[in-house]
């Protein structure tokens, strides 16, 4: 066997350190804050740098979007609505930001849940050992029979959700991001995985008006990305079923002809997963375009972003 000496470092060539590329300088470096500072004294202390970097062309992004009068798609899981984020979306929403809202099944159940009864996500470990995890009455009832309600229609599932709300007398009504999406006639699109969602269990569920109003929400949902040229698409705590229905969504945008080329995609969560780095930000901007991952938790990113938004829209 060949035997190895370890080498000697004696010969080792060196340049002075002003000759060296660096990516941080002086003036990078964050500024402490001061008691009483205002939130955009606050941002402009932010080094510019990684994930602050980021938050800032994500929010020049969105406003050059809509100031060009370019749509802003909010695409979502359930957890940002189980974490409070309800009233800043409505407020994006009433401020002419976020032009259109898509989520998973979920979604509907917890915005229904908060204004049905001020409160909502069970503990589902403790539940599911009698068999009681995801049975409340009025939830797996009355929503059931609006997206069957609505349906009859010819709604989607978040139009009748919307819809619902906004007619009934839910104490909590004004918090629903449907309700107000359906008011502000703002395009609400739901994207069901049958048997994911509690309200399957229920004998109130119908598979034909589930299924068709979750088509309906489909081509609805592909008919906003085919206008997105220009425009933003923020995925926020959905790892599979939001990205995946966007690109499926851009491909028929796509296919039909709709030029979908120069978009900014945005993925927000607590960790970059494949589906969102693949079908949120690498693959949609592929022909042009740019794409940012935000990281960390929906209910301190997601404020940070809509205050930055409010400190800049007029």
């Amino acid at each position: 066997m060949k035997r190895y000496e370890p080498v000697s470092l004696k010969d080792i060539k060196t340049y002075p350190l002003s000759r060296r590329k660096s990516k941080v300088v002086l003036g990078d470096l964050a500024t402490p804050h001061e008691k009483g500072g205002s939130f955009r004294e606050f941002l402009d202390k932010l080094p510019p740098v990684l994930g602050a970097a980021s938050l800032r062309k994500v929010v020049r992004s969105i406003l050059e979007a809509r100031r060009a009068g370019r749509p802003v798609i909010l695409a979502m899981g359930a957890h940002p609505i189980k974490v409070g984020l309800s009233p800043l979306i409505i407020d994006l929403m009433e401020r002419g930001i976020v032009t259109a809202l898509a989520g998973n099944g979920a979604c509907i159940i917890h915005d229904f849940e908060l204004a049905f009864a001020g409160t909502t996500s069970e503990d589902v470990a403790e539940a599911l050992l009698t068999g009681a995890f995801g049975m409340a009455e009025e939830t797996g009832r009355m929503v059931n029979e609006a997206i069957v309600e609505g349906v009859q229609k010819g709604l989607g599932i978040g139009e009748s959700m919307g819809e619902f709300i906004n007619r009934s007398d839910l104490p909590g009504k004004h918090l629903s991001v449907f309700g107000a999406a359906r008011r502000l006639g703002l395009p609400a699109t739901v994207h069901v995985t049958m048997g994911a969602d509690i309200i399957h269990m229920h004998p109130h569920v119908s598979g034909a008006a589930t299924g068709e109003g979750s088509l309906r929400d489909f081509r609805l949902l592909a008919a906003v990305v085919a206008d997105l040229e220009g425009g933003v698409h923020i995925n926020m705590g959905s790892a599979v079923v939001m990205p995946e229905v966007f690109l499926k969504a851009l491909s028929v945008a796509r296919n039909l002809g709709n030029t979908v080329q120069s978009i900014t995609t945005v993925n927000m969560d607590f960790i970059q997963q494949y589906r969102g780095r693949e079908n949120v930000l690498r693959r949609p901007t592929l022909g042009g375009g740019a794409s940012y991952a935000l990281t960390g938790h929906h209910e301190i990113l997601f404020p940070l972003l809509a205050a930055a938004l409010a400190e800049e829209w007029s």
